[in-house]
């Protein structure tokens, strides 16, 4: 068994390639595309299954709602996107890519965040309940249980309007 010094080293080396790969492909996006990686990501899932409803993208993203429309906002503005309301219920928006929004994804690389949602959802529930008391226990660690929960490499928080709110306050 490793001693208790290098299982601290080790896991701070994971922490540090984690925050390295993330901040790395982050840029690589940015610069190759002008676009967020969550944008970006955002635009993959559309170019593989498309129309999609904001809940639905929202979901497979694992943001709210609205954050999701804050995120399609600044796409639509790109002309990546574009969205339009149902016939049948005018509460419902679908998003569908443009063609300008296809061109992106064929010119783009991989996004760090869709692989780690990927990876995660592979696992069993006794392996994420591993990982996720263990980042639990790092956030308590440095004393960051009241942060915001900001996309990687993004302004954006990932909140509902009310509670953003009263942290931006």
């Amino acid at each position: 068994m490793k001693s208790k010094s290098a299982m601290v080293s080790d896991i701070i080396d994971d922490i540090r390639r984690t925050f390295q790969v993330l901040t790395e492909q982050s840029k690589k996006i940015e610069h190759k595309t002008g676009l967020t990686g969550p944008q970006l990501w955002a635009v993959k899932m559309l170019n593989d299954e498309s129309p999609m409803k904001v809940s639905e993208l929202a979901r497979r993203m694992y943001l709210h709602p609205a954050t999701m429309v804050g995120l399609l906002d600044r796409l639509e503005a790109k002309g990546l996107v574009q969205r339009t309301r149902s016939d049948k219920d005018r509460r419902v928006v679908h998003i569908d890519l443009t063609e300008q929004g296809r061109h992106v994804v064929k010119e783009s690389p991989e996004v760090a965040q869709s692989l780690l949602v990927q990876g995660l959802e592979e696992l069993t529930t006794l392996e994420l309940k591993r990982i996720s008391d263990g980042l639990e226990h790092v956030v308590k660690i440095i004393g960051a249980q009241e942060v915001a929960p900001k996309l990687i490499m993004s302004s954006e928080i990932n909140l509902p309007k009310r509670q953003r709110k009263v942290i931006e306050q």
